[in-house]
């Protein structure tokens, strides 16, 4: 299904952002808009948007999750820059 990726997208919006419920409405031509739902209203919050544009606007909009680093990784960044 074409709208997989997009509703797994809404759905990590949804846990990222607490006490917001975001939703995802399909248009009849196949687009994707977001909505969030304030009190019983849907509120608009973009315009119809291809499969992978809606993907990156939501993964965008709201909280973003803090990647977690190791001291292995970190070690090996530092590694990585050019010395002058």
């Amino acid at each position: 299904m074409r709208s997989t990726r997009a509703t797994a997208a809404v759905a990590r919006l949804n846990q990222r952002s607490e006490g917001h419920l975001y939703l995802m409405v399909l248009t009849g031509s196949g687009q994707f808009m977001l909505r969030e739902r304030i009190d019983g209203v849907d509120k608009v919050l973009s315009e119809a948007l291809s499969l992978d544009d809606f993907v990156r606007f939501v993964d965008a909009t709201g909280p973003q999750k803090v990647h977690r680093i190791t001291k292995n990784d970190a070690a090996f960044a530092k590694q990585l820059v050019r010395k002058s």
